[in-house]
């Protein structure tokens, strides 16, 4: 899904409104929600760092992926310094997101090592006796006894 996130800085009001955006059609984007703040609480937040700013964007309402919230805190960030730029929107595409992490590297040997370990042990402990032991069918009576003559035969259709 293809997201925007319009960020504002209303100097008049004081107030920082954030607002995602989802594209529900081709090009054509729906209001999913906003969210506005203090302009002081985004101004303090940012000054104790991007983790902190990341912490106060998010929302109840609106809890980006880490991805984008770090993306939007550095707009919010940019437009915090900037006096003359009152908005900037964000766009994020999760095809781009899935398609850009890589998977993280596993050491095979550790893996493959622990692994024969546990499957040789565990080979050792039964044996085949207990093995056929388990597999036997036992057989029980039935109190139930179905007579021959007794069968249900489907009415005829004609």
């Amino acid at each position: 899904m293809k997201q925007k996130f319009l960020i504002k800085n209303d100097l008049e009001s004081g107030k920082f409104i954030i607002r995602e955006y989802g594209e529900l059609d081709k090009d054509i984007y729906s209001l999913l929600c906003e969210e506005t703040f203090d302009h002081d609480t985004i101004a303090q937040a940012a000054g104790r760092g991007k983790a902190d700013l990341v912490a106060t964007l998010r929302t109840k309402n609106m809890y980006p992926p880490g991805i984008y919230a770090e993306k939007i805190a550095e707009s919010v960030m940019e437009l915090l310094e900037s006096s003359d730029e009152e908005s900037i929107e964000v766009f994020f595409n999760d095809i781009d997101t899935l398609v850009a992490e890589e998977p993280p590297e596993v050491e095979e040997e550790a893996i493959l090592e622990d692994d024969d370990e546990s499957i040789d042990g565990m080979l050792a402990e039964e044996s085949d006796e207990d093995l056929k032991e388990d597999l036997k069918i036992k057989t029980t009576r039935s109190g139930l006894k179905i007579a021959d003559e007794e069968t249900v035969d489907p009415p005829d259709e004609s």
